[in-house]
């Protein structure tokens, strides 16, 4: 067990420098200041409640808990980051950017340090293992996404229940009979992940609503992956003729997997992707899609933050609802 003794070594201070750190009792200089709370979070100390660090000091940082894990689109989430950190900036907040795979034990370890004032949390998982230190903690936190039980919690997200709805409906409306959802890589359905199972549920329900045929089948990144699942989904369903994409990596491997196959996009391939607005303009073929407002929810997460901060209520869910733009994929399903 790691002892305010090892801190004061490790800092090269005395013991009573440290506790002075953490009960802010007395003036200490930024440069000593900043070289305990460093050898506090290297060795993982952690005060016992009576003496948390800056309990009642704020640091102005913000700790921003992005996971990077397999399967994830990374240049989507640094959307995310890069809204944090810029309205983060505007409430005169710095942003501590947290990518490392560490769960509950990383959450503990920058809180515990009294290094941050507040969380934003993504990567939310249904059955996610912080969400119990998440409510327990004396720190103030804002999920970008749900997990199974919200209850305790302030989240965002688009809602991708919704999103997945909207998407079949679409296609159900055109006309369409056969359809499939091409979703993230694997490891994301197998973690568990809240907005791929979401959109899933929503797609596969309202297909079902219409009468249709569907599937929904994960997308390893890469260009032989999407023509080795194309092979295979139209040799399932022969008659398929709308798609729903919502793997950011794989769209453009997977519309010229269909193209390589011989389908004619709209004609006879309608194709819906959830994605960006502006990776979906920019295709070679304009994509109708489902908007992934990254800018508005990480701005939207840092502002609920604040106001926890300033100890205002703040709605214990926020859900922003899918909007389809229609572009050049879609369109009625070819009649014979």
């Amino acid at each position: 067990m790691v002892k305010i003794t090892d801190v004061a070594r490790r800092a090269g201070v005395s013991p009573s420098t440290v506790s002075y750190v953490l009960s802010g009792k007395r003036s200490i200089s930024q440069q000593t200041k900043l070289r305990v709370e460093e050898s506090i979070r290297e060795l993982g100390y952690r005060p016992h409640a009576g003496a948390r660090s800056l309990a009642s000091q704020r640091s102005n940082v913000l700790a921003l808990v992005m996971p990077l894990h397999s399967g994830i689109d990374v240049p989507v989430q640094m959307r995310f980051a890069v809204s944090v950190v810029t309205t983060a900036r505007r409430h005169d907040h710095d942003v501590l950017l947290l990518t490392q795979e560490e769960g509950e034990e990383g959450l503990r370890r920058v809180t515990d340090s009294a290094m941050v004032d507040a969380l934003v949390v993504m990567d939310v998982q249904m059955h996610d293992g912080r969400i119990p230190l998440l409510r327990s903690l004396n720190r103030p936190s804002v999920l970008i996404g749900f997990p199974a039980d919200p209850t305790g919690l302030t989240c965002i997200d688009l809602d991708f229940t919704a999103t997945g709805e909207v998407c079949a409906e679409h296609l159900a409306l055109l006309g369409h009979r056969s359809v499939a959802l091409i979703g993230s890589p694997p490891p994301v359905y197998t973690r568990g992940t809240g907005f791929a199972r979401r959109t899933a549920a929503g797609f596969t329900r309202t297909a079902r609503r219409y009468g249709l045929t569907s599937t929904v089948l994960p997308c390893e990144a890469g260009p032989q992956a999407a023509r080795d699942l194309v092979t295979r989904l139209l040799h399932d369903q022969p008659d398929l003729s709308g798609v729903v994409i919502h793997n950011e990596s794989a769209l453009e491997p997977l519309v010229e997997a269909f193209q390589e196959a011989g389908l004619e996009i709209p004609a006879d391939l309608s194709v819906v992707a959830v994605c960006p607005d502006p990776q979906a303009e920019q295709a070679p073929l304009p994509v109708t899609s489902v908007g992934i407002p990254a800018e508005r929810i990480g701005a939207e997460a840092v502002d609920l933050l604040m106001a926890k901060l300033r100890g205002e209520p703040v709605p214990d869910a926020t859900l922003l609802p899918p909007e389809l733009v229609e572009r050049a994929s879609t369109a009625p399903r070819r009649t014979t």
